[in-house]
Formats: C-alpha cells, sequence, structure tokens
C-alpha cells in the first residue's frame, strides 16, 4: 500500500473547501484526481466517496456542536439519498464496462460539474435578502420537494460522486432561503453523511476502490476538514465559492472534452468576471448611504 504525498496535499485542499462552504468534495477532488493526477474515473469516484465517509463526519460534527444544523431537514434528506446513493453506484455498474465505463463517468462527470456551476450562477443571480446569522426558528420541512432533492441528488452522487454538497446545498437554498449561511454549510455536511456512506458502500461492492488512494486522501483531508468548519461560522466565503465555481466550470468542460486552448479562453474569461463581481460587491459594500435632503 502506498501513500502519494501528493494526493494527501490534494485532499488537504479540498477537505478545507469542504469545511468552510459545506461544497466541493467530489465536484473539486474526483476532477482533480482524474486529470491532474491521472487517476483512472472508475477509480477516482469509488476511493473519493469512500474517503468521504471519514471526512464528511468530522465537518459535520463541529456543526453539530454550533447547533448549525436542521436534523429534521437532514432526516428528509436521508430517506431519499440512501437507496438513491447506492441504486447510483449499481446503475453505473451495470450500464457500462470496461473503457466505455470510463468513458460514460468523464461525461456523467462533465455533465454533474456544469450543473452545479449553472446552480451556483442562479444563486448569485437571485440576489435574494440574506438571514441574519442569529436567526431565528428553522423552516418547516417541504417534504415532497425535499425527498425529490435526496433521490436525484443520490443518483448522481452515487455515478458520479460529484453533488453532495456542490449541487444539494444550491438546492437547499432555494427551497429553504430562510436558513443562514452557517446553517445551510452545517445541515449540508450533516446530510451527507448517510448519503456518501450508502453510495460509498455501493462502490465497494460494485466499483473500484483503491487502499492506497482512499487512505491518502483521508489523510490530507481530515485535519484539513475540521480546520475549514471551525472557521466556517465567522469566515467570509464569497470569494472562496466564487473560486470554487470557476474550478467547476474548467473541469467540467475538460472532463467533456473541450481543448487547452478554449480552456484557457474560458479560465481567463472567468477569473476576469469573478474579479469583477467582488470589486462591484465590495464598492457597494463601501459605499455610504444617501442622506435625503430635505425640502424646502
Amino acid at each position: 500500500m502506498h501513500i502519494d504525498l501528493a494526493i494527501v496535499l490534494a485532499g488537504a485542499i479540498v477537505g478545507f473547501a469542504v469545511g468552510l462552504t459545506g461544497m466541493g468534495g467530489g465536484a473539486l477532488m474526483t476532477p482533480v484526481l482524474v486529470l491532474l493526477l491521472h487517476v483512472s474515473p472508475g477509480a477516482a469516484v469509488s476511493s473519493d466517496l469512500v474517503a468521504s465517509v471519514f471526512m464528511k463526519p468530522v465537518g459535520g460534527a463541529v456543526h453539530l456542536r454550533k447547533k448549525t444544523v436542521h436534523l429534521k431537514l437532514v432526516a428528509w434528506l436521508a430517506v431519499g439519498a440512501i437507496p438513491a446513493g447506492f441504486t447510483g453506484a449499481a446503475l453505473l455498474h451495470f450500464l457500462a464496462q470496461g473503457k466505455a465505463l470510463q468513458s460514460d463517468i468523464k461525461v456523467a462527470l462533465g455533465v454533474a460539474l456544469l450543473v452545479a456551476v449553472a446552480g451556483l450562477i442562479l444563486r448569485a443571480l437571485v440576489g435574494r435578502p440574506q438571514p441574519t446569522e442569529a436567526a431565528a426558528e428553522l423552516p418547516a420541512v417541504k417534504v415532497l420537494p425535499t425527498l425529490a432533492v435526496g433521490v436525484i441528488g443520490g443518483l448522481i452522487v452515487g455515478m458520479t460522486s460529484v453533488g453532495s454538497g456542490s449541487l444539494m446545498i444550491v438546492a437547499l437554498m432555494f427551497l429553504y432561503p430562510e436558513l443562514t449561511g452557517s446553517q445551510l454549510v452545517g445541515t449540508d455536511l450533516v446530510q451527507s453523511i448517510p448519503l456518501v456512506l450508502s453510495a460509498a458502500l455501493g462502490q465497494i461492492v460494485f466499483g473500484h476502490v483503491q487502499l492506497g488512494l482512499t487512505l491518502s486522501l483521508i489523510l490530507g483531508s481530515l485535519p484539513a476538514v475540521y480546520l475549514g468548519a471551525r472557521l466556517s461560522a465567522s469566515a467570509p466565503s464569497g470569494l472562496l465559492r466564487s473560486a470554487i465555481g470557476l474550478m467547476l466550470l474548467l473541469s467540467g468542460l475538460k472532463l467533456l472534452g473541450l481543448g487547452n486552448v478554449p480552456l484557457a479562453g474560458a479560465a481567463a474569461l472567468g477569473l476576469a468576471a469573478v474579479l469583477t463581481v467582488t470589486t462591484v460587491r465590495r464598492r457597494r459594500r463601501a459605499a455610504p448611504a444617501e442622506i435625503p435632503v430635505p425640502a424646502r
């Protein structure tokens, strides 16, 4: 069994992002393993999911202690996501084999990442008023839509390892705008624990888990996700979310076969957009409120 230091470092970087923002686990880790570290897609999906079984509870425990978790919402999401996560891993195994399997996983990953990016863009465009962090009562659970999010998210996670944070946290934001930022992160991290456990079990049965790869990911991600989760209640994460969104976009396009030159162009445009939006937001926050002139 070989411990790969590059994979340990990748696990630490992604683990910190997961703890801080509640998103970016499979959506960042799997493309990094496939595109940069040249791990086969099947092994990347399987090993990432098994590593997440150890990583997610660390961040979730921090939020449970801070009481930033909507437990009833977690329970209803789990009802849909647990069977769907295992089913997604089984479907991936039975629908394709060999080279066709690896190609299908890459396409599915690319599509899932672009869907996640679309969700993040929609989230930014909505521009809803943000609830205060001292918030109030937790919102009532919308049972049927919540079950649907659990089922769809579970299937995607089981097949690609993407979605427990990057897709589902966006869906929760739209369904439950009353949740504060820390409540969204905490609820999403805790609901992802049974989901990734179910999907990982399916990948152990049907997939291609590599012990050395999985252990390397765990060694890097566990301390980092704890640190990120400790900071998430107070640290601003808007810029990091924008950077993650850009990385998701580029990873998705690359997995779908976009060439290096157009990919570089997309990276430049995306970076310019992130910097522009960040600058505009800072100026708006810094602008003094207008003082009305009394009528004479």
